[in-house]
């Protein structure tokens, strides 16, 4: 589990296609505290520790993960938000992310307001119905509120901090984005489903 509080930025150093696609990150984690077998969300993704180095951590990704996330956009040089597994103890700060991305919504438009930037995502249609404004969504890996929500359309606001602090200071119309709706929606919407 982790809580959706990006506390790195890494980079993918090396992609390389074998039964499944394997990357390497560079990050400034202090990687003797990592275990092989340990749990990082890559861009939201929860991906196994399968090597380590002193700066780096490699990860396989399988076909099926490939399939539902931006992973297959991934390209050497990209940076992504990291966040280590959650421990018994550690500050809540986000909301409860499994790192099961849902599905990839796009980003329709960013517009600054004021120091702050509003970024309007489109998600998939069959997600939509999970979004709702004050409401939480992992994108990427990062804790974030719903401003409002139009349809497929759902706007969020990244304040200066959050955009040094992750990845989301680069973002463009176009990208596609990991999406993982809030588990108590899910829940919820499973619930009035059941009647």
């Amino acid at each position: 589990m982790f809580t959706g509080i990006v506390t790195d930025i890494g980079t993918v150093v090396e992609l390389e296609k074998r039964g499944d696609l394997r990357a390497r990150i560079a990050t400034s984690y202090d990687t003797a505290g990592i275990d092989i077998g340990a749990s990082i969300a890559s861009d939201g993704v929860c991906l196994t520790v399968i090597a380590l180095g002193d700066d780096w951590y490699d990860v396989e990704i399988s076909a099926e993960t490939v399939s539902k996330t931006n992973l297959g956009t991934w390209t050497e040089g990209k940076r992504l938000n990291l966040e280590r597994a959650l421990k018994v103890g550690d500050e809540l700060g986000g909301h409860i992310v499994s790192g099961h991305v849902d599905g990839v919504a796009e980003v329709v438009a960013v517009a600054d307001e004021g120091d702050s930037t509003r970024v309007t995502l489109q998600a998939p249609k069959e997600l939509a119905r999970f979004i709702a404004p004050k409401g939480s969504v992992a994108l990427n890996g990062t804790s974030l509120t719903v401003n409002d929500v139009d349809g497929c359309d759902f706007g969020i606001n990244f304040i200066p901090h959050t955009k040094e602090v992750t990845t989301w200071g680069d973002v463009a119309v176009g990208d596609a984005v990991n999406l993982e709706i809030d588990t108590l929606a899910r829940y919820v919407a499973r619930l009035a489903d059941c009647g």
